[in-house]
């Protein structure tokens, strides 16, 4: 075991992590640990771009009004005030630390940023770095952060679980344990601040979008150190993910359906007016089951999105990655119509945290994909999770910083010790994550009902508890540390779900079809321990 100090430990590089380190670095020595490479996180994959409104035909309004919306009564309509509210000025703040966006002119003012469309939008809102938005802001941040004196970057390490002192209501967050995947040691890393901006949870379904670092360890972490969590059943999944078996994880940005794509069948038939009066630009939940169920009907495994009607040259220069890794797998999307499946994307729900990003636990806050901030709701609007990642970063660090002196103060002479010493290279966990990902695909992904959401839980229950017990008899390594906390969160999705009885947003219940607002119109809260 090492010891390591800091005044500030950030878990996670995405948007969220390096925004709040960033402005942290300013009040003492920052850590930022994150799993594997610098540059791997949610945000890098982020295609489609950060929404706010910076057009004069837009408004602060319409914006509240659209998240609203998609948020299906469950938004806190304060937070999401204060979010979009926010957002100009944080687009002004990503230019200001050299971000390059798009513009539709050479001007460079804010006011010419080339806006995008997507759906529930009602005015193109979403400002872009061509169809590479994440990975154009993860570099900004990333260069910021390795000039900044008090910053240090940590790659390839795994948090493996928060450290907590005190007990009752002295209770409190001094850090975490984790593992250094170079020197095959544990180091437990003692901060007064510890935020937490891990991202999501994706790897916990079979199909998804998200990078293989996405396992839901934050959430784990929080809920292990008695932090509650809310609305995990609300699981976004993206209509578009490429189909083809080389590029698995490859999304096929909404921006494309908002620059005029159109969702076809198998027999060609444009189907999205039958869902929605929005038709292919309908949220996502929306477009996910419509898509499902026209491939059911039609006996096809995917559907197909067509840009052909569109401008070659158009094409092309809007969306140029998505252009190019298509053409390398054989797909000329200016040709041809792109397969496409739904796949599991972002996580609406996680841990509960406060206006300023603080949890319930005295020291920890949390930020981006990993917290349940009252934004999102029961769905997210298209390009907000970049705003809000941005938002309760600038807003946590806001209130961590002046924190410190106390948290400092408080601190115990001694940190709490690990039990977990014992590191191992042996990992047998292939069947076990298969089993995790059979049972969440067939029983907790679009459609759900009671029957297989209680035989979830009973099968995600042994495998949480399978994942505890590996970590602690097999000893430490990465893919023991990953399955234990996904294992936990497919649990978390799914008690979830089944404790929800409505559809409502991301939560579609085929056994209770409708809304009720009478009993649900309210956040789903799961604190304590599980069984």
């Amino acid at each position: 075991m090492v010891d390591e100090h800091a005044d500030f430990l950030i878990i996670g590089s995405g948007i969220a992590g390096l925004w709040a380190a960033l402005r942290l670095a300013d009040h003492g020595r920052v850590i930022v640990i994150t799993k594997k490479d610098e540059a791997e996180s949610n945000t890098n994959y982020a295609q489609g771009g950060i929404a706010a409104v910076v057009s004069q035909l837009d408004s602060i309004d319409s914006h509240l009004r659209d998240t609203l919306s998609v948020g299906c009564g469950l938004c806190n309509r304060r937070v999401v005030r204060r979010v979009v509210d926010a957002g100009p000025r944080l687009v002004r703040d990503l230019i200001e630390v050299g971000v390059r966006f798009t513009y539709r002119d050479s001007s460079r003012k804010i006011t010419n940023l080339d806006l995008g469309l997507e759906g529930g939008h009602s005015a193109p809102r979403v400002v872009h770095a061509t169809d590479l938005t994440g990975q154009e802001i993860e570099a900004a941040l990333l260069k910021g952060l390795t000039n900044h004196p008090n910053a240090e970057l940590w790659v390839h390490h795994l948090a493996i679980d928060l450290m907590v002192a005190g007990t009752g209501s002295d209770r409190r967050c001094v850090g975490a344990w984790a593992f250094d995947r170079y020197r095959r040691l544990i180091r437990q890393i003692a901060a007064p601040v510890t935020v937490l901006a891990t991202g999501g949870a994706g790897q916990v379904y079979r199909h998804t979008t998200n990078p293989e670092i996405a396992t839901g360890d934050g959430v784990a972490m929080a809920f292990r150190a008695g932090v509650p969590v809310a609305n995990m059943e609300f699981v976004q999944f993206h209509p578009t993910r490429l189909y083809h078996p080389k590029a698995k994880r490859f999304l096929i940005s909404e921006a494309v359906r908002g620059a005029g794509g159109i969702l076809r069948n198998s027999r060609g038939e444009a189907f999205m007016a039958k869902y929605h009066p929005l038709r292919d630009l309908a949220p996502r939940d929306i477009v996910a089951r419509a898509i499902v169920t026209e491939c059911r009907r039609g006996g096809r495994a995917c559907a197909c999105l067509d840009l052909t009607h569109l401008r070659p040259s158009f094409i092309r220069r809007r969306f140029p990655n998505i252009y190019r890794r298509c053409r390398e797998l054989g797909i000329d999307i200016t040709r041809q119509p792109i397969p496409v499946v739904p796949a599991a994307h972002y996580m609406c729900g996680g841990v509960i945290t406060d206006a300023s990003g603080e949890t319930e636990l005295d020291g920890l806050w949390a930020s981006g994909e990993v917290a349940s901030t009252g934004l999102h709701g029961a769905n997210r609007l298209a390009s907000n999770s970049l705003l809000e990642a941005m938002y309760f970063a600038d807003v946590a660090a806001a209130s961590a910083g002046p924190a410190l002196r106390r948290l400092r103060q408080n601190l115990p002479a001694k940190p709490p010790r690990s039990k977990l010493a014992k590191v191992t290279r042996i990992a047998r966990l292939k069947h076990d994550w298969d089993l995790l990902h059979d049972t969440m695909w067939d029983e907790v992904g679009i459609v759900r009902e009671q029957h297989g959401l209680a035989h979830a839980v009973a099968r995600l229950t042994e495998l949480a508890r399978r994942g505890d017990r590996r970590l602690r008899d097999d000893g430490i390594n990465a893919d023991t540390i990953e399955f234990r906390n996904a294992a936990l969160v497919g649990l978390l999705i799914a008690k979830s779900a089944l404790t929800r009885t409505e559809s409502r947003g991301l939560q579609f219940r085929s056994d209770y079809p409708r809304t009720d607002d009478r009993n649900w119109k309210k956040d789903t809260v799961i604190r304590g321990v599980l069984p």
